[in-house]
C-alpha cells in the first residue's frame, strides 16, 4: 500500500488526550494506595457496575482502534500487523488508566473496563478493516484527492473536530475559545502561595469586564465563528465548484450542531432556543464573507482566515457567562454528561488557536497557490 499523510494521526493523538482526561478527571488529591496498584487485575465481577458504564467502556475505545488502525494501514503498514497494533495501543492505553486510577480516590480501577476498553479497541480495528476490504479507504483517499490538496491532514482534522467543539455550551453561538477565565484561575490555583502569583496577580486582575456585549459583538462573533472554519477549508481546498459545497456545508453543519448543542442542555422543547434575529444575521453575514475567498489563492484564504481567528478570541474573551450558560455548564459537569463534557470542552476551548497556528503554517508554505 502507498504510504499516505493521514488525518487519522493527528486525530489518534488528540483521542489519546480526550482518553486521558476521561479516565482521570477530576486529577485532584492525589494519595498513594495502600495495596498494590496491580491487585484490581485479580477482582472479580465489581459488585457496582451499570449498562451504560459498559457500554461507554466499550464504544469509547472504538474510536482509539479505527484511528490507530487507519493511521498505520494509511501509511503502508499491513492490515494484519497494523490491527494488531491498534489492540496494543489500546491494551496499553487503558492498562495505564486503569493503574493510575489507584492513585486517585475518586476513580476505582476495575479488570471489567480493561477487558471492555480492549474489546472496544478490538471492534475498531475489525471495523477499520471491514472498511478497508470493501474498498473504502482507497474510495476516501480518491474523494480527498478531488475535494483537497496534498497536505492536508491537519486542516482536515481541524474541520471534523469542529462539530465536537460547538457540541460544549458557548457563551455566544460558533463563539469558541473562551479560555482566559479557566486558564487564570488554573495559574492562581497552581501558583497559590508562591512569590510568583503576587508578581502575576496584577495581570491575572485584568481579565476582561464580561459586560453583556452588543448586538453587533454578538453578531461579529457569530459572523467570524462560521467565517473561520470555511477559512480553514477553503486554504486546503481544490478550485472550483466544491469550495461553495463546502461552504454551505460549514453553515448547515454550525447551525444544525448547534442546535444539537441546545437540545443537549435544555431538551428537545427548547433546541432553537439560540436562534435570534442577531445569531441569524451573523450566520448569513459569514457565509456572504465567505464567498469572496472562494476566488482567492489558498494562501490568501488563510492570512484572512488568521486575522478572522484573531478577531473571534478577542471578542469572546470579553464575551460574558450569562446564567443560561452557566446553568448549561453546570448540567454538563454533573451526571453522564461528565466525562464526555471534559472532552468537548477542551476542543472547545483550544480549536481557535490550533486553527491559528495551523493557518499560519498555511501561510508560510511555499509555492502553496
Amino acid at each position: 500500500m502507498t504510504r499516505q499523510r493521514s488525518s487519522a494521526v493527528p486525530l489518534a493523538w488528540l483521542y489519546v488526550g480526550l482518553i486521558v482526561y476521561a479516565s482521570l478527571y477530576p486529577f485532584g488529591d492525589w494519595r498513594v494506595p495502600g495495596h498494590s496498584p496491580w491487585q484490581f487485575l485479580d477482582f472479580g465481577w465489581p459488585p457496582y457496575w451499570s449498562r451504560f458504564d459498559m457500554l461507554a467502556n466499550l464504544v469509547g475505545y472504538l474510536p482509539l482502534g479505527v484511528l490507530v488502525c487507519g493511521a498505520l494501514m494509511r501509511g503502508g503498514r499491513a492490515a494484519g500487523p497494523s490491527m494488531l497494533a491498534a489492540v496494543a495501543a489500546a491494551a496499553a492505553l487503558s492498562l495505564t488508566m486503569e493503574w493510575l486510577q489507584n492513585y486517585l480516590p475518586r476513580r476505582v480501577p476495575s479488570n471489567l473496563d480493561l477487558a471492555l476498553n480492549v474489546a472496544g479497541g478490538a471492534c475498531g480495528a475489525l471495523l477499520c478493516w471491514g472498511v478497508h476490504l470493501l474498498g473504502g479507504v482507497a474510495r476516501w483517499q480518491q474523494l480527498r484527492e478531488r475535494w483537497f490538496v496534498a497536505g492536508s491532514a491537519g486542516g482536515l482534522a481541524l474541520l471534523l473536530l469542529w462539530p465536537m467543539a460547538l457540541l460544549f455550551p458557548a457563551p455566544v453561538p460558533l463563539g469558541l475559545g473562551q479560555v482566559w477565565p479557566r486558564l487564570a484561575d488554573g495559574l492562581q490555583w497552581a501558583l497559590e502561595g508562591s512569590a510568583a502569583l503576587d508578581t502575576l496577580q496584577p495581570w491575572l486582575d485584568e481579565a476582561p469586564a464580561h459586560e453583556p456585549l452588543r448586538a453587533g459583538q454578538e453578531l461579529a462573533t457569530v459572523a467570524l465563528g462560521l467565517l473561520a472554519p470555511c477559512a480553514v477549508a477553503l486554504s486546503i481546498a481544490q478550485p472550483g465548484w466544491r469550495r461553495l459545497v463546502l461552504v454551505a456545508g460549514a453553515a448547515l453543519l454550525g447551525a444544525a450542531v448547534t442546535t444539537l448543542s441546545t437540545a443537549m442542555n435544555f431538551g428537545p422543547s427548547h433546541a432553537l432556543a439560540w436562534r435570534s434575529l442577531t445569531a441569524d444575521l451573523g450566520f448569513v453575514i459569514g457565509a456572504l464573507l465567505a464567498l469572496p475567498l472562494l476566488l482567492l489563492p489558498r494562501r490568501a484564504v488563510a492570512g484572512i482566515g488568521l486575522a478572522a481567528l484573531a478577531a473571534l478570541v478577542a471578542l469572546v474573551a470579553h464575551a460574558p457567562a450569562d446564567p443560561y450558560f452557566a446553568l448549561s455548564l453546570q448540567s454538563w459537569e454533573q451526571g453522564r454528561f461528565m466525562r464526555f463534557h471534559g472532552a468537548a470542552q477542551w476542543v472547545g476551548w483550544l480549536w481557535p488557536y490550533v486553527a491559528l497556528l495551523y493557518l499560519l503554517s498555511r501561510v508560510a508554505r511555499t509555492g502553496d497557490d
